[in-house]
C-alpha cells in the first residue's frame, strides 16, 4: 500500500457552517483541493476524502463528518486503514480563538489547548505527537459574549479578506512541510509574537466541542 500523508481540516459538516470561524480547517482543505487538483471528494467512513500529490508526496485530504468534538474518530479510521504513522505523516488544521485573526501557529506536538477537536484526536491516537496548524480566528468581542455563537459565526469586513490570505498561507505552509519538513514550515510561517498588549488574552473554552456535537 502506498505511503500517504493525511491532511485533516477540522470543521462541522452542513451548509450552515460553511465559512464559519470553526470551519477554517475545511477552508484550507478547499484551497489545497483547488490548488493541486486533488481528486474527489468521496465518502470514506466518517469523512470525505480526496487523493493526490503535493510537493511530490502522495496525500489524502480529509474533512471529518463527525462534528468537531468527535474528529478523532474519523482521523483514526483513515490513518488506521491506510497504515499512516501520525507522528510523521499527519497534519491537522484547526481554528484558534487565542490567536489574532489570520495568524498561524504550527507545532509538531502539544496539548489540545482547550480545543475539543484536537482533544478528541489526541484521545483516539493515544498521544499528542502530530503536526498541527492552528489558524487564529480572534477571541470573543467581549467576555460576556457566547462562545458557541462566536465560533459558529462568520467573518465580515476586513477579517474575511485577512482569512482568505490565511488559507493561502496555510496551504503554502503545508506544501513547505511536505517538501522540507515541519521545522522549516514553522520557521517560515509561524506568526511572530506581538507585544503583550496586542495579543488576545481570552482563555480557551473547554465546552466548544460539546456544543458542536449535536449541531
Amino acid at each position: 500500500m502506498d505511503t500517504y500523508y493525511v491532511i485533516a481540516g477540522l470543521g462541522n459538516p452542513g451548509r450552515q457552517y460553511d465559512g464559519s470561524r470553526h470551519n477554517v480547517g475545511f477552508c484550507v482543505i478547499d484551497e489545497l483541493v483547488d490548488r493541486f487538483s486533488i481528486s474527489g471528494p468521496v465518502r470514506f467512513g466518517k469523512s470525505m476524502i480526496g487523493k493526490g500529490t503535493i510537493a511530490g508526496q502522495k496525500v489524502i485530504l480529509m474533512k471529518p463528518l463527525t462534528y468537531m468534538n468527535l474528529s478523532g474518530e474519523a482521523i483514526r479510521e483513515v490513518v488506521s486503514y491506510y497504515k499512516v504513522d501520525p507522528h510523521s505523516h499527519l497534519i491537522v488544521i484547526s481554528d484558534d480563538i487565542d490567536l489574532p485573526v489570520g495568524h498561524l501557529r504550527i507545532r509538531k506536538k502539544g496539548s489540545a489547548g482547550g480545543h475539543n477537536g484536537l482533544k478528541n484526536i489526541i484521545q483516539h491516537l493515544g498521544d499528542n505527537e502530530f503536526t498541527r496548524i492552528r489558524i487564529g480566528v480572534g477571541g470573543k468581542p467581549d467576555p460576556s459574549a457566547d462562545l458557541a455563537n462566536h465560533v459558529l459565526g462568520h467573518f465580515t469586513g476586513k477579517d474575511r479578506a485577512t482569512m482568505e490570505e490565511a488559507y493561502k498561507k496555510a496551504a503554502d505552509a503545508i506544501e513547505c512541510a511536505l517538501k522540507e519538513g515541519p521545522d522549516k514550515a514553522m520557521n517560515l510561517f509561524n506568526t511572530k509574537k506581538e507585544k503583550k498588549k496586542n495579543v488576545n488574552t481570552n482563555s480557551p473554552a473547554e465546552g466548544v466541542g460539546e456544543l458542536q456535537s449535536h449541531s
